[in-house]
C-alpha cells in the first residue's frame, strides 16, 4: 500500500513515503522473528513464518525494480509494481492468514485448557477429606474423646486448600470470559478490519498505476476496482462487528471514528472513479493521493482509528488475561504450605493419641 502511493507521487517519491515503507519493512521483519520465538518451532506457524521469510526479501526486490523504472520514466515500473501486489496477494498475504489463524486456533486450545477444573486435584481433597473424618470418627470410637486436634488442624488445612482451589478457579475462569468477550473476540474483528482498509487501499491505488489493464476473469470489469469494492465491504462488516462487541465508550469512539471516516473514504473515491472514467486521470491523482481532501487522508484517519481501537482492546485482553492468571499466583504454595502443615497436624495428633497407649 504504501509503494503505491509513493509510486503514484511521480518519478521522484517522497521522502516521506519512502521513510514509512522502510518502518514498515523493518515492523515486518522484526515481527517476524517474534512471531517465530512465539511458535513451538514446528508445524503449521513454522512453515508459514518461512515462508514469509523467503518471500519478504524478494517483495522488495520487485518494489526496488518498480522504483528505479519509475525513476526512469519507463512504463515497466507499473508492470512490475502488479507483479509485486500479486506475490503480495498470492503469497505473502495468504500465509500470514495461515500463520494467523494457526495461532488463533492455538489460542483457543489453551484458552480451553486453562479453563478445565482441576478434577484430580479435586478429588484427592475429598478423599483426604474422607479419610479424616473416619480417622476421627474412629478415633472418637474408641477412646470418647470428641476432638482430635490435630486431625482437626489437618481438616482444617485440607478444606481450606479445596476452597481456596474452587475460588481460585473460579476467579481464574472469569477472567478469562472478560479476555475472551471484551479483548480477543474485539481484535479479530478489529485485526478484519484493518486487513480489509489496507488491502482496499492497495487495489485503490493499483486501479490508477494499471489504468483499466487488469480485468476481472470475466473481462468486463477493473480488477482492482473490484477487488477494492469487495476489501471495503469486509471493512464495513467487521467494524460493525467490532462496534457490537465494544464494552466501553473507549473501544466504541475509535471504532465509530473508523466507520465514519470509511463513509467518507467511500464518497472520495466514487467522486475520485468519476473524475478517472471522464478522462481526467490528474484529477483523480488528486483525490486519491493528494494532501488535501482524497481518499489518502481518508485512509490513514481509519488507520489512525483502528490503530487506537486495537490498542484498547489489547490492554483490555492483557488486564484480564493478568487478573486470571494473578488468582492462581499464590496456590501451589499455599497449597504446599497447608498441605505441610495438615500433615504434621495428622501426625501429631494420631501420636497424641499413641502415647497414651505407651
Amino acid at each position: 500500500t504504501t509503494a503505491a502511493g509513493g509510486f503514484l507521487a511521480g518519478t521522484l517519491e517522497p521522502a516521506e513515503s519512502r521513510a514509512r515503507y522502510d518502518r514498515d519493512i523493518a515492523t515486518a521483519a522484526r515481527l517476524l522473528v517474534k512471531a517465530a520465538a512465539g511458535t513451538d518451532g514446528s508445524g503449521e506457524s513454522a512453515r508459514e513464518i518461512a515462508t514469509l521469510n523467503e518471500q519478504l526479501p524478494r517483495y522488495t526486490g520487485l518494489i526496488e525494480r518498480a522504483r528505479a523504472a519509475n525513476r526512469q520514466g519507463l512504463p515497466l515500473g507499473g508492470a512490475y509494481l502488479r507483479y509485486a501486489n500479486q506475490q503480495m496477494t498470492s503469497t505473502l498475504l495468504p500465509a500470514a492468514e495461515r500463520l494467523y489463524e494457526a495461532e488463533t486456533v492455538r489460542l483457543h486450545e489453551d484458552d480451553e485448557s486453562a479453563r478445565a477444573w482441576p478434577l484430580l486435584a479435586l478429588g484427592l481433597g475429598l478423599l483426604t477429606l474422607a479419610a479424616l473424618a473416619w480417622a476421627q470418627r474412629r478415633t472418637y470410637a474408641r477412646t470418647n474423646r470428641v476432638f482430635n486436634h490435630g486431625l482437626l488442624a489437618a481438616t482444617a488445612a485440607t478444606l481450606t486448600v479445596l476452597l481456596w482451589l474452587l475460588a481460585a478457579h473460579t476467579v481464574a475462569r472469569s477472567g478469562l470470559d472478560d479476555a475472551r468477550e471484551h479483548g480477543q473476540e474485539s481484535l479479530q474483528s478489529l485485526n478484519t478490519a484493518r486487513i480489509g482498509s489496507l488491502t482496499a487501499r492497495a487495489n485503490e491505488l493499483l486501479t490508477l498505476v494499471a489504468r483499466g489493464a487488469v480485468l476481472t476473469e470475466d473481462g468486463k470489469n477493473d480488477k482492482y476496482e473490484a477487488e477494492y469494492t469487495s476489501s471495503t465491504g469486509t471493512l464495513t462488516d467487521a467494524l460493525a462487528v467490532a462496534r457490537e462487541l465494544a464494552d466501553d465508550d473507549a473501544g466504541r469512539g475509535p471504532v465509530d471514528e473508523a466507520a465514519s471516516r470509511t463513509a467518507e473514504w467511500k464518497q472520495r473515491h466514487k467522486d475520485a472513479r468519476a473524475k478517472d472514467e471522464a478522462g481526467d486521470f490528474e484529477g483523480a491523482l488528486g483525490r486519491i493521493v493528494g494532501s488535501g481532501e482524497s481518499t489518502g487522508q481518508s485512509f490513514d484517519q481509519v488507520d489512525a482509528a483502528l490503530d487506537r481501537a486495537l490498542a484498547h482492546e489489547q490492554t483490555e485482553f492483557t488486564r484480564s488475561a493478568g487478573d486470571a492468571r494473578d488468582a492462581l499466583t499464590a496456590l501451589p504454595l499455599g497449597a504446599l504450605a497447608l498441605g505441610i502443615l495438615g500433615a504434621a497436624g495428622a501426625v501429631l495428633g494420631i501420636n497424641r493419641r499413641l502415647s497414651e497407649y505407651r
